[in-house]
């Protein structure tokens, strides 16, 4: 028999750690190769995790809720076969410490910026993540001072973004509790006043209802705050006539039905003049790295979808100026089905260049939207709506019932300017409105 370790699957280029959810299987369970063990949760999507082999579930090595980077073992198999080798070794840090050290001595430690090594979070009471302790060890965050750090997570957990907007404000807060040093925040660092200022609390009366926010709506509040931090924005507005467009779909989306089994949405016509429009300006296809900006080679577009619980899920048609109007068409209903079924891999939710949300969908003419980063861009696509307006005719101007919309283009000001960020939607404007009113599906 041979005791093989269960990883932590890699779930997406971006994606360092995830969060068990529940088990599916106990410990002493036989479990077939490919069977599904546990859930995990990471900041994009909840998705389940098979097994590598076939055997029993000998240990479990990681509970519920609790937060593992990827390639870190969650548990431990039994198989029949020799499988080459011996386990690994079990967790480097046994749950009794060894020497019991004070909590002074950490404080000390932490004090000379490069003796972290010595730093311990043995003797907490609170649990601390393998990332967390990392982080908190390379920046010289001692115990008493990371007990101090307020969480976010489950039971107030401490989760990898906390520590991170911990150590932004750092130098601007006053000491935590040890020794009282005078202020030593240099002055070359930013006042944060935002993040340090408090919360102003909510007002709470008799009958009103409070509702806790689940995983998925404090991962997006947390990113729409974030962005909003990073990237100065800045929303550009353009009135597109779709008249031929609403003819041409109008025409075309029974035999589309019959043909491909889907609907012919608008989605996937303004997707294609998206791409368009990027091949015409390709630094609004870009992302930002500290003082480097990354000329992206791929469009991949993503395209923000509401699900029944309220959330938005963005998924990512990647590659989609390779695709036809007919391949978007399909591939959008695709993603937009299996969304809101919860069946998307982390992979197809990652890797977003440009992002589409029509807010039109919900009868809205126009909004103003927020940036998924680190992209530089996202187009807010308006309710269509019928006007009456000036033509050109060959017998002169006249004033027609036409079908029109607002396209609202959000962008990161650190990298575009407002020439670049108003032409790119004008551009997009101007493919929707040259529509072929005769193309073929």
């Amino acid at each position: 028999m041979a005791l093989v370790e269960l990883l932590m699957p890699k779930m997406g280029e971006s994606i360092m750690e995830a969060t068990v959810l529940t088990w599916l299987k106990s410990e002493g369970d036989t479990i077939e190769q490919d069977e599904s063990v546990l859930e995990v949760a990471t900041d994009k999507v909840d998705t389940e995790v098979p097994s590598t082999h076939a055997g029993v579930l000998k240990e479990i090595l990681a509970k519920d809720g609790e937060v593992v980077e990827v390639g870190k073992p969650i548990a431990i198999i039994a198989t029949d076969g020799d499988e080459g080798g011996a386990p690994a070794a079990p967790k480097e840090e046994p749950k009794a410490a060894p020497a019991k050290e004070t909590k002074a001595e950490p404080v000390a430690a932490s004090s000379s910026n490069g003796s972290n090594g010595s730093v311990s979070y043995q003797n907490s009471d609170r649990f601390y993540s393998p990332l967390v302790k990392n982080i908190a060890k390379k920046e010289g965050i001692a115990l008493a001072e990371l007990e101090t750090v307020p969480g976010s997570g489950k039971e107030g957990r401490v989760t990898k973004h906390d520590i991170l907007n911990y150590l932004e404000t750092r130098g601007s807060q006053p000491a935590a509790a040890p020794a009282q040093t005078s202020s030593p925040a240099p002055a070359s660092q930013p006042a944060a006043a935002p993040k340090s200022a408090p919360l102003v609390p909510a007002s709470i009366s008799a009958g009103d209802e409070i509702i806790e926010m689940d995983r998925m709506r404090k991962m997006i509040a947390e990113r729409m705050v974030d962005s909003k931090r990073i990237s100065p924005h800045v929303t550009s507005f353009v009135e597109a006539d779709v008249t031929n467009i609403v003819f041409w779909r109008n025409r075309n989306k029974n035999e589309f039905k019959k043909r491909e089994g889907g609907n012919l949405t608008f989605t996937p016509i303004f997707i294609e003049a998206v791409v368009k429009a990027i091949k015409d300006y390709p630094m609004i296809n870009i992302q930002v790295d500290g003082d480097k900006i990354i000329k992206k080679k791929d469009i991949n577009i993503g395209m923000a979808v509401a699900l029944p619980s309220g959330n938005l899920i963005v998924p990512v048609i990647k590659n989609a100026d390779q695709y036809n109007l007919t391949g978007l068409a399909n591939k959008v209903n695709d993603l937009a089905v299996r969304a809101r079924d919860n069946k998307l891999s982390p992979d197809e939710l990652s890797g977003g260049t440009f992002t589409i949300s029509n807010v039109g969908s919900f009868g809205n003419v126009m909004g103003t939207p927020i940036i998924m980063q680190p992209q530089v861009g996202i187009l807010a696509l308006g309710a269509i709506v019928k006007k009456p307006a000036v033509i050109e005719t060959p017998a002169g101007d006249a004033i027609a019932i036409r079908h029109k919309m607002f396209l609202s283009h959000s962008y990161d000001h650190r990298v575009v300017d407002g020439s670049l960020g108003g032409m790119v939607v004008r551009r997009v404007a101007d493919y929707l409105e040259k529509f072929e009113l005769n193309r073929d599906l």
